[in-house]
């Protein structure tokens, strides 16, 4: 499989459920404030706000850009209440954090969260350190993954070439782009999938990355 990423450059990781495996449910917590603000600034109830959460995610991408395009909200407010949550749930993964130095090139994070709570995330894991640059939603104009315009935005910033880059990424539909784009794409996720825009598939980052760098 080494040969597979011979040419790669820059390693480009997403964040949540990428970086830590899906079992330790943080996001249940992003999911729980999302929905508590969503019936605060819409005046709604809670199962109205729950649908209209998954509605903006499964249209949009990401529940922010449903309310920004349909509701005119203020983003920053929104990314600071809804990750304000309890870290302590992450364990920190040495070995992730081996494989990580042990690859050669630039390391990135690329979230459709933002940057400061990346940054707590990797803090959490202890992979503070590691990465080159991390972005976040709002390094793309706050344009959520899976827009191609996002990709761009965030590439162009980093001056990266995508012929020379890997995608790591547990939502299948982000990896579109990146296809296009030209770089190798891995979908880390233990559910099972198919599809022309994926190179590479397993259930876990720490795992694969180990049969890269052993």
């Amino acid at each position: 499989m080494k040969q597979h990423f011979a040419h790669v450059t820059t390693w480009v990781f997403d964040l949540d459920n990428t970086l830590y495996p899906p079992r330790y449910r943080l996001f249940d917590q992003i999911e729980v404030r999302m929905t508590a603000w969503v019936m605060r600034a819409l005046n709604i109830g809670k199962a109205e706000a729950n649908r209209l959460r998954q509605h903006y995610w499964d249209t949009y991408g990401t529940t922010l850009a449903g309310l920004m395009r349909e509701h005119n909200i203020d983003p920053t407010p929104y990314l600071t209440d809804v990750h304000d949550i309890d870290f302590s749930v992450l364990p920190r993964d040495p070995v992730l954090a081996g494989h990580l130095r042990a690859l050669a090139g630039r390391k990135i994070v690329y979230t459709n969260a933002c940057a400061p709570y990346a940054e707590k995330v990797l803090a959490a894991r202890g992979l503070g350190g590691i990465f080159d640059k991390v972005y976040g939603v709002e390094h793309a104009g706050f344009r959520p993954k899976p827009e191609r315009a996002a990709f761009e935005s965030i590439f162009a910033q980093d001056g990266l070439d995508p012929t020379r880059a890997a995608m790591f990424e547990d939502d299948a539909r982000n990896l579109a782009a990146p296809h296009q784009m030209g770089m190798a794409c891995v979908y880390i996720s233990p559910k099972p999938l198919k599809a022309r825009h994926i190179h590479h598939h397993h259930e876990d980052l720490t795992a694969f990355l180990g049969q890269l760098v052993a």
